[in-house]
């Protein structure tokens, strides 16, 4: 009788560790890459507020930016100096 058994559906089959981690890399990367592309998003229309002299929108825009850049930082996206440097750009870049 037990040698009868019916083969379950839906289970999923064992994949070696290498594949497994091509995978999750692959899905990293995508989050990544937009997340990173949302931080270049933010960063261009605070440039562009600044360019049209727009003072009251540009301080939200660059708390967006810093609060962006802390986030990947936090998650390990973006490098500590770069995030250093690029908010250091934009709080110069502001002030002008």
């Amino acid at each position: 009788m037990a040698e009868n058994k019916p083969e379950e559906k839906g289970k999923k089959e064992k994949r070696p560790t290498a594949k497994k981690r091509n995978i999750q890399s692959l899905k990293h990367k995508v989050h990544n890459r937009s997340f990173k592309a949302s931080v270049a998003t933010s960063i261009r229309s605070l440039k562009e507020s600044v360019s049209k002299k727009e003072k009251d929108t540009v301080n939200l825009k660059l708390n967006d930016v810093y609060s962006l850049i802390d986030k990947g930082v936090k998650k390990g996206i973006i490098k500590l100096n770069k995030a250093k440097r690029v908010k250091s750009q934009m709080s110069t870049l502001s002030k002008s």
